[in-house]
């Protein structure tokens, strides 16, 4: 993509529309535990350095296309509207076309919280109706400790998310969230984790 200046738009957090299907509560948790510690100071400055950046979709409507986390917990802590970066204007394209569009340039997750592929359709039509993936948490959480590197790759959360969920079981997860990242820390470490984005597992200098 050519650099370009932002454009900046005001819109309300309920106007949003989502491009994914899930975010992980936990996530979201901490980031409205975030907002509520800064007490109201300098949330004009923080809102102005983490802008929505959202694709104008059919009929003019804002699509998120990261930060989906953040934009959760502003709405669920009352917050009305947060300035978005327009990135792409396809506001000429027909739903389905603008769909096709978004698969294959990763704009995109339409997986639901058992990591299955579902259809566009399936994808909420509003920020407040998003699901939970307790594994999306986890990988997140699992990046924070050090897991693995923050990565370009679209969704790469998602991808190790849907890596945790095939070896760490839901009731693990659900029970116990420490005991669920120390053993994703040592899978994150391993060499069946290699091929995902980010990935810093041990290096042999031998």
């Amino acid at each position: 993509m050519t650099h370009r200046e932002p454009l900046l738009e005001p819109v309300a957090i309920a106007d949003l529309r989502p491009t994914q299907i899930t975010v992980g509560f936990r996530e979201v948790n901490e980031k409205r535990r975030a907002w509520r510690a800064r007490g109201g100071l300098n949330g004009s400055e923080f809102l102005g350095r983490h802008m929505i950046p959202v694709l104008k979709g059919p009929k003019g409507r804002p699509f998120v296309i990261d930060h989906h986390h953040l934009a959760r917990a502003l709405l669920d802590e009352g917050v009305k509207e947060i300035a978005v970066d327009v990135v792409v204007d396809l506001s000429k394209l027909g739903k389905d076309e603008f769909w096709v569009l978004c698969d294959n340039k990763g704009w995109c997750h339409p997986y639901d919280s058992s990591g299955v592929r579902r259809g566009m359709d399936a994808i909420p039509k509003d920020i407040a109706a998003l699901t939970d993936d307790p594994y999306r948490s986890l990988a997140g959480e699992l990046r924070r400790r050090g897991g693995f590197a923050k990565d370009t790759t679209p969704f790469s959360e998602f991808i190790w998310a849907d890596f945790l969920r095939r070896r760490i079981k839901p009731t693990a997860v659900a029970k116990d969230f420490d005991a669920a990242m120390a053993k994703a820390l040592v899978l994150a470490k391993g060499l069946s984790a290699a091929h995902l984005p980010g990935w810093c597992g041990p290096v042999d200098d031998n």
